[in-house]
């Protein structure tokens, strides 16, 4: 066997097909001696194994032949160092990588540019920033790459203003350095920043490459910057890059963020080569904007059409599950990564996450909680996301339990996990706990109450009557009060029938949000539920005079993984004339268990017989009857309500579980009730 010299010179990737084949090539030469004949004069033959290992996953390797190199008394060239500085990087080891520097100068070779450029990227990719400008600043070579390189370095610590300032103090740029601090800018989130930089090398006349346009489309679809990202779109159909993946990509991802969803998917449906990607930014998109419907349908027609969803897939997908109520595509998602993905339990903390998130928000807190005890290695976000979905279901003393857990274990507690702590507390009408955690949160741990923790405690207060306590905590906030919490505050004079301070808080609302249905409806239940029907139409007058629209309650129920939604009165759905005759059988078994409708809360001065069909007809009663007649019997009923869940319903939802033999799981804006034999978890206070 011979190997020319000229064969050496190409590296050995171009000749083997993977590294395993150039394992077995380096082991031949071994076994033919050529170390130790005269191709050991060949510094080829030593370079080329050397870059060969620093280019695969075995720099440690590349290091060892380096050091079996020097034993061998043959002397390193130029072309030695560059691989030897990026494998010494990739371990990373500074002594060593000092060491190597150490050869350097001894032989001579600082002046070389390609060495003294890996010097600095070495010390730059180690975060040795000082080592890194001490070798910049004392050599004369200061190329695009050098000053590249230290740049990157800076960014890669967040030290921008040193990036920046080395930046414009370089004589030329090129493409590689402006790219550098405009992902720079993006990574640390400062995409104005971004794009105002990109903006400045247009004008400079550098023309921008792929990476430019990608990651600039980035900062535009993060900032909402929608006429750059035109410009920019406008830039590459002018210069026929239509047919890129990652640019069509980019600009899929850039419209969807920014609300431009018909856009997204005109670009995504008259694009021939998609890839997983394409699938994914779509897919993401429409579960940024809340149109989560539209999520799993293209997550549907995407499976269909035989791509394989990966973990970014089910990161866009599951929240969509969870929104909707889609537990049994939540359940085959499980599924599929428990076949697909095996170790994903302990490396991919993010996804089962986003997995125990689902099944707390789709009803199956059980199965959160059998996903979140197989997480091997926890994340503060698996434990915020379990306290939370305790939290939703009036699980308090669990999830204040949990809580305690997870201090225990070593995790410090952030804002996201107070707010699911108060939640609980707040939903279970636990005054004294609650208020305990909010000090603790403050004293114990140095958090900043924002407005949903202030939030949580002045809907506990509220809700347990103390408005004069709640009002005192507004007073004492230092930052100013939301409609959310004049809200609140609103929703439990409700409970209490207290109309004076009702039309006070109602007021406060209007004053923030001048268009908030939900304060003209819970005013109007108020004035209603007291008989005063000319307050009723004057505040619906006020509220149609101010061009205000009530949002339609909408409750929706998964059936064999078909999410199926109703609106009040609805009579649309394929099967209407079955699920109102099981509507008029449910009436007729409520009438014989003697419930009677609260007609006062029908905000209309109607005849009683009418305001009952109004009330027999909510979107959640259709839901209910849709579900008895379209699952097994006994089969849990899970619905999802996009609105609080009114007296009537909630009290003919108790009765319907008994009468049927049904647990009803129902979530409502609020929370969830888990009606069974008759009782609802939320023990009537919601």
């Amino acid at each position: 066997m011979t190997i020319s010299s000229l064969s050496l010179m190409t590296p050995p990737q171009n000749h083997c097909n993977n590294m395993e084949s150039f394992k077995q090539l380096h082991a031949h030469f071994f076994k033919l001696g050529l170390p130790n004949s005269h191709f050991t004069h060949q510094i080829i033959i030593w370079n080329t194994i050397i870059r060969a290992y620093s280019l695969h996953s075995s720099p440690s390797t590349a290091i060892h032949f380096y050091n079996f190199m020097l034993l061998s008394a043959v002397q390193p060239n130029s072309y030695t160092f560059p691989p030897i500085f990026k494998s010494s990087a990739r371990i990373p080891n500074l002594n060593q990588g000092k060491q190597i520097h150490g050869h350097v100068f001894k032989l001579g070779l600082s002046s070389d540019a390609f060495i003294h450029t890996s010097i600095i990227a070495f010390y730059a990719q180690i975060r040795e920033l000082d080592h890194a400008r001490l070798v910049f600043d004392k050599s004369p070579l200061r190329d695009a790459v050098s000053f590249t390189s230290l740049i990157t370095g800076y960014m890669n610590v967040g030290r921008l203003e040193d990036a920046r300032k080395l930046f414009d103090e370089m004589p030329v740029r090129d493409a590689v350095s402006w790219n550098c601090v405009i992902s720079g800018y993006v990574r640390f989130k400062l995409f104005e920043e971004a794009i105002d930089l990109f903006h400045e090398m247009r004008r400079a006349g550098i023309r921008p490459d792929e990476s430019t346009l990608v990651t600039v489309l980035s900062a535009c679809a993060q900032s909402g910057d929608l006429t750059t990202g035109e410009r920019i779109e406008t830039w590459i159909v002018e210069r026929n890059l239509s047919s890129n993946v990652r640019l069509v990509n980019a600009l899929i991802d850039m419209y969807a963020k920014c609300n431009e969803l018909d856009k997204a998917r005109s670009l995504f449906d008259n694009m021939i080569n998609k890839n997983i990607v394409t699938w994914n930014v779509m897919i993401g998109g429409y579960t940024h904007t809340h149109r989560y419907k539209e999520s799993l349908e293209l997550f549907r027609t995407m499976l269909q059409s035989n791509y394989e969803a990966n973990e970014v897939t089910f990161l866009s997908v599951l929240p969509a599950c969870a929104h909707m109520g889609a537990l049994d595509i939540g359940k085959w998602i499980h599924a599929y990564i428990g076949k697909n993905f095996p170790e994903a339990s302990n490396t991919s903390t993010s996804l089962f996450t986003s997995l125990i998130d689902m099944y707390a928000k789709c009803g199956d807190i059980e199965a959160a909680e059998t996903v979140f005890e197989s997480v091997t290695h926890k994340s503060l976000a698996s434990w915020n996301a379990m306290i939370s979905g305790l939290a939703m279901h009036r699980r308090a003393h669990d999830a204040v339990k949990l809580f305690k857990n997870m201090v225990d274990e070593g995790f410090t507690p952030d804002d996201i996990t107070f707010v699911g702590v108060l939640s609980a507390c707040s939903h279970a009408g636990l005054v004294n706990q609650g208020q305990q955690h909010f000090r603790s949160m403050i004293h114990d741990y140095n958090i900043s109450p924002k407005l949903q923790h202030f939030g949580c405690l002045i809907d506990l207060l509220a809700r347990a009557g103390l408005f004069k306590e709640a009002m005192n905590v507004i007073k004492n906030m230092d930052v100013n009060p939301d409609g959310a919490i004049w809200g609140s505050l609103l929703g439990a004079c409700t409970l209490y029938k207290n109309v004076q301070l009702g039309e006070y808080f109602a007021t406060k609302v209007l004053e923030l949000e001048p268009e908030n249905s939900g304060a003209y409806t819970l005013l109007s239940n108020l004035y209603a539920a007291d008989g005063k029907w000319d307050d009723v139409a004057r505040i619906r007058t006020k509220f149609k005079d101010n061009g205000s629209k009530r949002i339609p309650g909408c409750t929706s129920i998964e059936v064999d993984g078909t999410v199926h939604e109703f609106l009040a009165s609805d009579k649309s759905h394929p099967m209407s004339d079955e699920i109102y005759a099981m509507l008029e059988e449910m009436n007729r078994r409520l009438d014989e268990f003697g419930h009677v409708s609260d007609k006062s809360l029908v905000l209309y001065d109607m005849e009683d017989e009418v305001k009952e069909g109004v009330l027999c007809q909510h979107s959640e009663r259709l839901a209910i009857a849709f579900g008895l007649i379209s699952t097994k019997p006994g089969a849990t009923i899970r619905i999802m309500k996009n609105l609080r869940v009114c007296g009537n319903c909630h009290s003919a939802t108790k009765l319907i579980s008994k009468i049927f033999r049904r647990e009803i799981i129902a979530r409502d804006r609020n929370r969830f009730h888990h009606f069974k034999n008759g009782v609802c978890s939320c023990m009537d206070c919601w």
